[in-house]
C-alpha cells in the first residue's frame, strides 16, 4: 500500500481524509486506484494533476512507487 497525501479541497471526496492508502506500484496505478476508490476524484484527476514522489515531480504514468515512497497529489504544476 502506498500512502497518498492530498491537497485539502480533495478531502470532500475522501470522507475528510488528507491521506489515503492505495495498492499501487506506479503513478498510473495510484491514479486509477484513487478513481476506483473515490469516484468523485475522477474528473479532477482526468483534468490533470502533479504527482510528487520523494520530492520530485513524476514525469510519467509509469514512474514507480514503493510503500516507502512519500507521495503527494498536487494541483497541476505548469512551467512558464
Amino acid at each position: 500500500m502506498v500512502k497518498v497525501n492530498l491537497w485539502s479541497s480533495l478531502t470532500r471526496f475522501t470522507d475528510g481524509e488528507r491521506a489515503v492508502e492505495i495498492e499501487a506500484g506506479t503513478v498510473a496505478e495510484i491514479l486509477d486506484g484513487l478513481t476506483a476508490a473515490y469516484p468523485g476524484l475522477g474528473p479532477i484527476l482526468d483534468s490533470g494533476v502533479s504527482v510528487v514522489i520523494d520530492g520530485e515531480i513524476a514525469t510519467g504514468r509509469h514512474t514507480p512507487v514503493t510503500p516507502e515512497s512519500e507521495v503527494f497529489l498536487m494541483q497541476r504544476l505548469k512551467g512558464g
